[in-house]
């Protein structure tokens, strides 16, 4: 099939680069600041040199190694010493990444863009929301790589959400709401967020409040002289503070972040010069705010091809961004890419007693309420909470599981209802403790609105105390009687799942074959444990699943129990299938380009060793994959218009990359704004299977997530463990039973 991808193809020659560190005496932290001592001698301006302040590219080498120039301040006058060191030279494909990425944030900012963390963006013309207080800054993401087509420039568009209000601002209107409550009310909310600073535009992660510390007071600047942070800010960036009384947030920069030396530095921030960035839950769970953004970010296919050609437009009539890249000998092709791939055809769906077709749009909502599920457990012993003003909604939905329920096959019997005399969560507790017995299969639970920490200590009853599969409604959701029979369907199936039914499957070729699904939560905003979360495949039509999770310490994204885990894993089925697996697939959620290594190195080996435990003869052959979902590669049906590609597109050429085996995989329809590809990429492989046969499982494997009757982005075991890893790390925290762990419980 033809297909467009938001690459823009760069023509360069061959040639190396020189590359110099830059010091400078006394130090100097102003960014703009380093730049114009520099620019002050002629032969270090002009478009033949690539600067990020402190590392300076030339095509030519200077005549001796060490030079030195001295240069004076904008703001007193003072001299500044700059030392220039050459350290190496770069040859042409290291150069690409350092260089020509270098000389792309210069032509951004020709073009009146501000760097914002990774991105540039225009300020001077924001969409504002001031019913939310929220501003959107239009912007590029643009990466220069080297692919298997060449070297290629990355573009897509980007939008930056602020707050019009400070950190200081959200403190002050925070404490006149709470009172006693302030600092932990702030530091739910603060914690864990990124601020941008509005002297330099950059992102910081706040990883705590110093409630003790005060703009007056003071630290060890790089000279060694001490100053307090109202005179550095007066200094530094002509910025008066006006709240001396103000506390200090706090950035731990990460490892890679640090300079060298070894010393971990801790970077403190003034609130009211931060603004804080993104959406806090409240704002996510907010349909209003999410559908006024939306109306700014979602962009169709045709809207971002013509984003696109403006951009290339916009750089080669500007003669000052133009002469930039001349300078380099390097020229932008005018349109995007068009390149070839394939489409998979629609899979046909298995139901209990006949079959269908996924469609078009990978889309079978329709059948699977309307067709009996593959293996059904029948609903006998069952229990119902709710208070006393929703009796009648509770009443209403059993009554319509009874009529619904067995049109999929699934025998409905009356539950035992429980009416609460009020909607504390240690009523709900009480209950379900006094009422539980061996041979209740499931508690459904009806909460008047919802609430995190209600729905945590019932899930941690449930999953961790008294084993018991657990269903909770919010009673908002079975309000409506037009819409309530086709809400009570989707909760009859995912009850169903949950006691260890199967819904649908697809016709799966491979025999003996064992999938896994690896994701990690980290629970940045409480600084607590990470979970790691496992689901293995239990049976050859990958309809039934067996899940466990492990706890990390803070900030560590690579799973060490996980050979733990999987041992667990190939027990259980070898206890179904009386037989060890002769091939297992792993997809590893969660990791991005810098752990690729790590993966393919650490976990890889933590699956041989695993292997090794069941005797020296045991040796299955192993694929491991990396799924990765935040990217910002973007593809495109070509014909008859541009538009989204169907379901099942794959590309796994030109825009892949040259080092890696990758692939790219449309999985889903959306109906509105852009699609966003699946990134794949098999970091390790014994498999002996082809790519197209890989390519085709990971396809299959998004038709089988059982809370939706349609494809999902990633292959279900990942939206499993996502699914479990999040849970366990948000409400349950703790080690869900065993007893559950053969179920999709976690739904």
């Amino acid at each position: 099939i033809p297909l467009s991808c938001n690459y823009i193809r760069i023509h360069c020659p061959e040639q190396a680069v020189f590359q110099y560190c830059v010091s400078y005496s006394p130090e100097i932290d102003n960014r703009s600041e380093r730049f114009h001592l520099l620019q002050q001698h002629p032969g270090f301006r002009g478009p033949q040199k690539a600067f990020d302040s402190t590392m300076l590219f030339l095509p030519r080498r200077l005549p001796q190694p060490v030079t030195q120039l001295q240069s004076t301040r904008r703001s007193d006058g003072s001299p500044v010493t700059v030392t220039i060191t050459f350290t190496r030279v770069v040859p042409p494909d290291d150069a690409i990444f350092q260089v020509y990425n270098i000389l792309f944030r210069r032509v951004m900012k020709i073009l009146d863009m501000q760097q914002v963390g990774r991105y540039f963006y225009n300020p001077k013309t924001p969409a504002h929301i001031p019913q939310h207080n929220l501003v959107l800054w239009p912007g590029y993401i643009t990466s220069l790589q080297h692919y298997e087509g060449g070297l290629m420039l990355l573009c897509d568009v980007h939008h930056r959400l602020l707050r019009t209000d400070s950190c200081l601002d959200y403190m002050l209107n925070m404490h006149s709401k709470v009172g006693d409550r302030f600092r932990d009310e702030v530091s739910k909310e603060l914690i864990g967020s990124v601020v941008l600073t509005t002297y330099n535009n950059k992102t910081y992660r706040v990883d705590d409040i110093d409630w003790n510390k005060r703009p007056t007071s003071t630290f060890t600047f790089h000279n060694g002289e001490q100053m307090t942070f109202v005179e550095y800010y007066k200094k530094s960036y002509e910025i008066e503070i006006r709240d001396l009384d103000q506390p200090m947030i706090v950035n731990r920069p990460k490892k890679t972040e640090q300079k060298r030396g070894g010393v971990i530095e801790v970077i403190l921030l003034i609130p009211e010069l931060c603004k804080l960035t993104g959406l806090n839950d409240a704002m996510r769970k907010d349909f209003r705010v999410m559908k006024d953004i939306a109306a700014h970010t979602r962009v169709n296919p045709m809207q971002r091809q013509e984003a696109m050609k403006k951009f290339v437009m916009s750089i080669n009539s500007t003669p000052e961004a133009l002469e930039q890249l001349t300078a380099w000998n390097l020229r932008l092709d005018t349109s995007t890419l068009m390149t070839e791939g394939r489409q998979f055809p629609p899979e046909k769906i298995i139901y209990g007693n006949t079959t269908g077709s996924a469609g078009d749009q990978a889309d079978w909502g329709r059948d699977a309420t309307r067709e009996k599920v593959i293996s059904a457990v029948n609903l006998n012993n069952w229990m119902v909470f709710f208070t006393q003003r929703d009796s009648g909604k509770a009443n209403d939905f059993v009554q319509t599981m009874n009529k619904c329920a067995p049109a999929m096959g699934i025998q409905v019997n009356q539950p035992k209802m429980n009416q609460l005399r009020d909607d504390r969560t240690e009523t709900y507790l009480r209950s379900i403790r006094e009422n539980l017995h061996p041979q209740v299969q499931v508690v459904v639970v009806i909460f008047p609105t919802s609430r995190d920490d209600r729905y945590a200590a019932v899930k941690k009853l449930c999953c961790v105390e008294s084993p018991v599969p657990s269903q909770v409604i919010i009673s908002k959701t079975i309000s409506n009687p037009t819409k309530l029979r086709s809400v009570v369907q989707k909760i009859a199936l995912q009850i169903n799942v949950k006691l260890g039914g199967e819904l649908w499957a697809l016709d799966i070729p491979s025999r003996s074959l064992m999938v896994c699904g690896i994701d990690v939560y980290h629970d940045k905003a409480r600084g607590g444990r990470s979970v790691g979360g496992l689901v293995c495949s239990m049976n050859r039509s990958l309809t039934r699943w067996y899940s466990d999770v492990c706890f990390q310490s803070p900030g560590q994204e690579l799973i060490d129990g996980l050979k733990m885990l999987l041992i667990k894993g190939i027990r259980k089925w070898h206890d179904v299938n009386n037989a060890l697996p002769e091939r297992i697939i792993v997809y590893r959620d969660g990791v991005g380009d810098g752990q690729l290594k790590v993966v393919a190195g650490y976990e890889v080996q933590q699956f041989e060793e695993c292997f090794a435990s069941f005797g020296e003869s045991y040796k299955p052959k192993l694929a491991v994959l990396v799924v990765q979902k935040r990217i910002n590669t973007r593809i495109f049906s070509a014909e008859p218009r541009l538009g989204n590609p169907g379901p099942g597109s794959v590309l796994d050429h030109t825009v892949t990359r040259k080092d890696w085996n990758d692939f790219f995989l449309v999985s889903q329809h959306v109906r509105q704004g852009t699609v966003t590809p699946t990134h794949y990429v098999v970091v390790y492989d014994t498999s002996n299977w082809k790519p197209d046969i890989m390519q085709k499982l990971s396809y299959k494997l998004t038709h089988l997530y059982y809370n939706w009757p349609g494809t999902v982005r990633v292959p279900a075991p990942c939206q499993y463990a996502h699914k479990l890893a999040y849970q366990v790390g948000q409400s349950i925290h703790g080690q869900p039973s065993q007893e559950l762990c053969d179920r999709l419980f976690f739904l």
